[in-house]
């Protein structure tokens, strides 16, 4: 945890995140590479839990993202288990990471009930250190005995590394007419790319929906939420969210994407999934700005995104933005760089109210007093519109700082 200088758009306070019903969990100190702090947070989620899930597309990911993906696979006839751990990310430690997991699946296993094959495992930190997982072991019993069903906040503050404060949200809807709640929490500051979640994300629900409809929806859900900010373009080794439901709420099951009743309960499940990555990119390591890109007039959805992110990813339009300065021609150069259409002399970039610049030249009524004026906000719009079609996209990012660099630089110290 990054708490000397603390995100100047953390929230006041955590969110309240009542029990939900089918769930309970609770949290220790396993001494993985913090003092004085919890690292090590255990879910149990009652039999007959639904889970889906969503993992990096970095192609050298961690042996804890390889092995949840094979036990998303395997039925479960007991308890389903998460096991989140920080302080390592168990990734590139060869044969000893993938022994950690073993162990720990299997220590959760024996200790919490399910299978080891079913057991979810999550871990954060540093790259390159294999995890000590009898550390983790070590603390099951005192884990058992402190099972509780209202544990969200230590939850979130236990898995986080540079994060500077804990995240979750919390929402409520119905389905037929039945109460039924969303809960999540998220770590995530730096290495923010994710090209599938954030970091490490989990959210919870005791409605009845069906495996394979839970899977679409996450993967619907996560393009427009978790997959539309980067916060330094560097994808994770251990991205990972998981979405568990209990069915302990009484409707009827869910089994149909069309389903009428399921809109409702997507349009929560998207609310809660967007303020988790809300936090995150707020929370972007070293940020003093925080940067919305809106991107229109492209020949397509997909290739307006892709613009977006270049725009969202460019050093050298966030380090202006860092410095306050309206800096349109560095827009421009993110715009051609990204490989997809686009004609200079049909751009037009706005700051906020101001445009730019149109037509391949600075905006006849813009004024860098204006420019610079708005610039000094805390919050920061930049839209373009390439002037070539009807595809539009939002994408999310911060600025590029010197605390950025000061966070990263004395990581591993």
């Amino acid at each position: 945890m990054n708490d000397s200088k603390i995100s100047p758009f953390a929230p006041t306070h955590f969110p309240s995140l009542p029990p939900i019903a089918g769930f309970e969990m609770a949290t220790a100190e396993a001494g993985v590479k913090y003092k004085g702090r919890t690292d090590l947070w255990v879910l149990k989620a009652q039999p007959g839990t639904q889970v889906a899930g969503v993992f990096t597309q970095n192609l050298c990911p961690g042996a804890p993202v390889e092995w949840s993906r094979q036990a998303l696979k395997s039925s479960c006839d007991g308890p389903r288990l998460l096991v989140v751990n920080s302080g390592t990310a168990n990734v590139f430690g060869g044969q000893k990471s993938r022994d950690a997991v073993l162990e720990t699946a299997q220590g959760a296993a024996q200790h919490f009930g399910g299978k080891a094959e079913s057991v979810l495992l999550a871990s954060t930190g540093v790259i390159g250190e294999p995890l000590e997982a009898s550390k983790l072991v070590a603390k099951f019993p005192d884990i058992q005995a402190d099972f509780e069903g209202d544990g969200w906040e230590a939850a979130a503050r236990a898995i986080m590394t540079t994060d500077t404060h804990p995240k979750g949200a919390s929402a409520e809807t119905k389905i037929d007419g039945i109460p039924v709640r969303i809960n999540g929490i998220a770590k995530g500051s730096g290495m923010i790319a994710p090209d599938m979640a954030t970091m490490l994300s989990f959210v919870s629900t005791d409605a009845k929906i069906a495996q394979t409809v839970l899977q679409e929806l996450l993967l619907e859900l996560t393009q427009s939420t978790f997959n539309a900010i980067t916060v330094d373009s560097d994808t994770s080794t251990s991205d990972t969210l998981l979405l568990f439901a209990s069915g302990a709420a009484r409707h009827d099951l869910i089994s149909d994407m069309s389903d009428p009743r399921f809109s409702a309960f997507k349009a929560a499940l998207k609310d809660v999934l967007f303020d988790l990555a809300m936090q995150v990119i707020k929370d972007g390591e070293g940020i003093t700005k925080f940067v919305t890109v809106t991107v229109k007039g492209a020949v397509s959805d997909i290739s307006a995104k892709r613009v977006g992110m270049s725009i969202a990813n460019s050093p050298l339009v966030k380090t202006a933005i860092a410095g306050e300065d309206a800096n349109w021609g560095r827009i421009v150069m993110a715009v051609g760089k990204a490989g997809e259409p686009a004609e200079r002399d049909k751009l037009s970039i706005w700051m906020g109210p101001h445009l730019l610049a149109q037509n391949g030249q600075i905006a006849e009524s813009y004024t860098e007093d204006d420019g610079a004026a708005y610039m000094k906000q805390s919050e920061i719009d930049i839209t373009v519109d390439l002037g070539l079609g009807t595809g539009s996209a939002v994408v999310y990012t911060c600025d590029l700082t010197h605390g950025y660099i000061d966070i990263n630089a004395d990581y591993r110290s």
